[in-house]
């Protein structure tokens, strides 16, 4: 087994991944500004989230949130609605707070301690905005960095080890030149999410393919090393459609628990007397290691349903772009 270098990455190689960067970057609207609000916002969201899904919800919410007093001021089910469809809602409500905190102090902080102390910032985001919105040198270390930095120096480490990312992260380190800590933590994560992919990476194309020893020693393929590896525990679900006069039946999930305020549409379990009428469609849906096979049913109650039962609301479909839904829900309803 390798033992991983101790003398790459340098800054020279840092400077080879600038000029691509530069050439080759793609355009991304958080990539456009130098508001440390909008960088936080957008580093917030790509949390746990692609990309592509990303670009219209950093664009929708920078709209309605333009600022921090903005968001600070706004009601919390104005927020999570604006934010349904992207899942981790725990984001949203620490933005909030942390946009409370930003407003108190009058102003985005402007050091690594500082930004690391707000609400739902972890050491990655906090490196992610001190390094791009003030070129603080810091750097970044997420799942691309570490696949790229493992097979750059030819790490074998459990990315899972503390150790492991710790090396991987001085690694990082000195990479960046001095005064561009921020383009070049942008470059190692485009390189990752464009090139140095997990799976058959496109090598040929990588700027800085003569300075990794994992694709020196045929073995870029192997890394990065993943031990602990959770199982995905499979989930089928019946949902059901239940409407009446372009109402649909909707339950609030209660304040204090997962995902609170949030509005679904109910399982079959819930309700044992609704009668199936037919299937509507059906659909994958994924949380954490859950993988979850749904079938949406059209479906009726034999008995009166006026008032709603207990812990239902009938909702009028006019009002639905106006509510917090869950992605499941918004699935089986089929909303964008």
């Amino acid at each position: 087994m390798s033992v991983p270098s101790t003398h790459f990455p340098s800054q020279s190689l840092g400077e080879i991944l600038l000029g691509w960067f530069r050439r080759m970057a793609r355009r991304l609207p958080w990539r456009e500004t130098k508001d440390p609000y909008a960088i936080w916002v957008s580093e917030i969201m790509l949390q746990q989230t692609r990309v592509e899904a990303v670009i219209p919800y950093f664009e929708r919410f920078l709209q309605r949130f333009p600022t921090p007093a903005a968001l600070a001021t706004a009601p919390e089910e104005e927020v999570l609605t604006v934010w349904s469809g992207l899942g981790y809602y725990s984001r949203a409500r620490n933005l909030q707070r942390a946009a409370r905190m930003v407003v108190e102090r009058g102003g985005f902080p402007q050091t690594y301690e500082e930004i690391l102390a707000l609400p739902g910032v972890g050491e990655y985001t906090a490196a992610a905005v001190a390094s791009i919105a003030f070129g603080l040198p810091y750097a970044v270390l997420d799942g691309n960095v570490m696949r790229v930095m493992s097979r750059i120096t030819c790490d074998f480490g459990d990315i899972g080890s503390l150790a492991t990312r710790n090396r991987l992260r001085d690694a990082a380190q000195r990479c960046l030149p001095p005064g561009e800590a921020g383009s070049t933590n942008q470059a190692l994560m485009e390189l990752g999410a464009t090139l140095c992919l997990p799976r058959n990476p496109r090598c040929l194309l990588c700027p800085v393919a003569a300075q990794c020893r994992a694709r020196a020693e045929g073995v870029q393929d192997e890394l990065p090393t993943k031990l602990r590896r959770t199982d995905t525990v499979a989930v089928e679900t019946t949902l059901l459609q239940i409407e009446r006069d372009r109402q649909i039946l909707l339950r609030q999930r209660p304040s204090g628990g997962r995902m609170a305020g949030f509005w679904e549409i109910p399982e079959a379990a819930e309700l044992p007397q609704a009668e199936p009428i037919e299937e509507v469609h059906r659909f994958r849906h994924s949380i954490m290691n859950r993988a979850y096979r749904c079938t949406v049913l059209h479906a009726v109650n034999p008995e009166p349903m006026d008032p709603a039962p207990a812990g239902y609301s009938w909702v009028d479909r006019s009002r639905l772009p106006d509510l917090p839904l869950s992605t499941m829900t918004r699935k089986a309803l089929r909303l964008k």
